[in-house]
């Protein structure tokens, strides 16, 4: 239902390729420092060797992309299209554009911005021919030194420790794949159950209208398109995301001041970066839901931030210690209450 080849065709030209100077910065070497600094602090031992850092441009980014979301998808398109019958040509045919296009879009649009990567495709087991890879996006590295005016060996350094811790995480907690990928699963069986049985063509209720009135004055399409379980599991899917990235945010800060004179104006300048998107872009964040995950990695980092001011960082580390420490959406708002109830409670 997705044609693939068009969707990197329209990912690709919406991309572009940059026209920044490139870095000129030792990946490896860089990565290796951070990997070690990471994993000190963390007390996260990797249990195999992490992938060899990769420096790419926007569009191999895009082909990457593209590759691990066949892997991901693909199985459940093609089960869901058998269902179909004889109508399975024609409804492929009217869904595939539409989904073909927004695939397109997303892709081209993230490609844009993303500066790196920790590349996993999240199927229950790991794919042989798909090992996860660290990626660097230089053209939009380039383009964050210049409009930042930092000094390359510590923007680049920076970038590489949050990612690197990423790797860490991923390869130093057995658990935490296999938890994330029966998420996504979850979200994949409820998205095959709506195509194998589409609902009757109805009017929709008051209470159906009110909600979707205010999901569009949020800005929250996700909200529209999801039923309530589907909701459920998008908030423990955004809890975990929180966690990760507001980890890999926590750790990039703690163990760099050493290595990086100019931090607090790096951190001044992703943040406000972060902020300073033009209208359309901001339109097309929240209606993607992208603008949420913002918010979200900011309650991670918020999060991870007071559990180690209450507790310090052993406490921190037991948010790794298996799926129930996890935090909810809730608990991130107040870390007191995870606090407690995973038996440290804070001194505050």
């Amino acid at each position: 239902m997705i044609d693939w080849i068009l969707a990197e065709r329209i990912a690709s030209y919406i991309a572009g390729t940059g026209e920044a100077r490139l870095p000129a910065v030792d990946l490896a070497a860089l990565c290796a420092e951070s990997e070690a600094r990471v994993s000190a602090y963390t007390e996260l031992v990797p249990a195999r060797p992490l992938p060899a850092p990769e420096g790419i441009g926007r569009h191999e980014w895009v082909n990457s992309n593209i590759a691990a979301m066949r892997a991901l998808l693909d199985p459940v398109l093609k089960r869901a299209g058998a269902g179909l019958g004889p109508l399975r040509p024609a409804v492929a045919l009217a869904a595939g554009l539409g989904v073909t296009a927004e695939v397109g879009v997303v892709l081209g649009y993230l490609a844009q911005r993303v500066l790196g990567q920790y590349e996993l495709v999240l199927l229950d087991e790991a794919v042989q021919d798909r090992p996860p890879r660290l990626l660097f996006v230089l053209p939009n590295l380039g383009q964050a030194v210049q409009s930042f005016g930092a000094e390359e060996q510590e923007f680049m350094t920076w970038v590489a420790l949050h990612e690197v811790t990423h790797a860490v995480q991923f390869a130093g907690v057995p658990w935490l794949h296999r938890h994330l990928a029966g998420l996504v699963r979850e979200l994949l069986a409820s998205a095959e159950l709506r195509i194998d049985a589409p609902r009757k063509l109805r009017l929709p209720s008051l209470e159906e209208l009110r909600r979707i009135g205010g999901a569009l004055r949020a800005g929250d399409l996700i909200s529209i398109v999801t039923s309530k379980a589907e909701r459920e599991t998008l908030d423990r899917v955004q809890a975990v995301m929180a966690v990760i990235e507001g980890h890999a945010e926590h750790v990039m800060d703690a163990v760099a001041p050493d290595l990086l004179p100019s931090l607090p104006a790096l951190r001044e300048a992703l943040d406000r970066r972060r902020r300073s998107q033009s209208g359309l872009s901001r339109l097309v964040a929240r209606l993607l839901g992208l603008d949420l995950k913002l918010r979200q990695y900011e309650r991670g980092k918020a999060f991870c931030d007071a559990v180690v001011a209450a507790r310090g960082s052993a406490a921190l580390h037991h948010v790794f210690s298996g799926p129930e420490a996890l935090p909810t959406l809730s608990e991130l708002e107040n870390p007191s209450t995870w606090l407690t109830r995973v038996g440290s409670p804070p001194e505050m």
